[in-house]
């Protein structure tokens, strides 16, 4: 599957400033701000991995509301914080605070028009304590709109057991779950021939083991004492039929939450 969201007729990017505008003031009119990372996942995924798939995940919701619901989705924010993969290579980072002040300066600008919602689309787990904060800065700033923060890959943990072919740890950074959206979305960028990650490990029981399996516990590590290549979990039982499933499921569940928002943002 080729996806650009150029194409798309709710890309912020490619409307008019009329259009933006007249989209904006709409009832319950919805802005998604898909926000990722540059940075490395082993050597079969591309460093946008996590770009690439919260911008489609975003559009594909978008999609399905389409008609329903006054939407746009801005362009991604590229840059996330991710100062835990520069040992590798390929990493991009922001600071915490250069992230939090860039996410609150694009939510000033864009709700200028009017929008009722704003969602916060994260696609990278360094990201998610910093987005539930920028929710909260953002709303204090913005007590007029409803503004959201949500983790894509966090809808999956409703159903993904009964996609899953790797134990618990085969769903971490490059494995099964990112390299079969990205086989199904971007299959040519995905090397097939390189498929190398390592299992999941922590010293403590309490910390987390999978993208599903997050654990109460914090603490910081540079990935390379995770793992020598960059990736862990297992790629190799990717397959983009597990993609196309995993993005229809997670379109599901999207928009239910869109829905509800633009109802609740009408007043209904």
């Amino acid at each position: 599957m080729a996806f650009d969201s150029l194409e798309s007729s709710h890309s912020w990017a490619a409307r008019t400033y009329p259009e933006v505008l007249e989209t904006a003031e709409s009832a319950g009119s919805i802005l998604i701000v898909p926000v990722g990372s540059i940075e490395q996942h082993g050597h079969h995924l591309p460093v946008a991995t996590d770009t690439l798939l919260v911008d489609a995940v975003a559009n594909l919701g978008a999609d399905r509301v389409e008609g329903d619901v006054p939407i746009l989705v801005t362009p991604p924010v590229w840059s996330g914080y991710s100062p835990h993969h520069l040992s590798f290579g390929g990493t991009i980072t922001t600071t915490f605070e250069g992230l939090l002040g860039l996410l609150e300066s694009v939510a000033d600008s864009a709700l200028e028009n009017g929008f009722d919602a704003i969602l916060l689309l994260n696609g990278h787990g360094g990201n998610i304590a910093l987005v539930n904060g920028a929710v909260s800065t953002i709303g204090v700033a913005h007590p007029e709109t409803e503004v959201l923060g949500l983790t894509y890959f966090q809808l999956a943990g409703s159903f993904i057991d009964d996609i899953r072919e790797s134990d618990l740890g085969g769903m971490a950074h490059g494995g099964e779950f990112e390299t079969s959206l990205m086989q199904y979305l971007y299959p040519d960028l995905v090397h097939e021939d390189r498929f190398e990650a390592t299992s999941w490990e922590t010293e403590y029981d309490h910390g987390p083991s999978d993208m599903f399996a997050g654990g109460p516990l914090a603490s910081y590590r540079g990935f390379d004492e995770y793992s020598e290549c960059g990736a862990i979990g297992a790629p190799e039982l990717a397959s983009a039929e597990k993609g196309e499933v995993i993005a229809e499921l997670l379109g599901d569940e999207l928009e239910t939450i869109l829905r509800a928002v633009h109802e609740y943002t009408r007043g209904e």
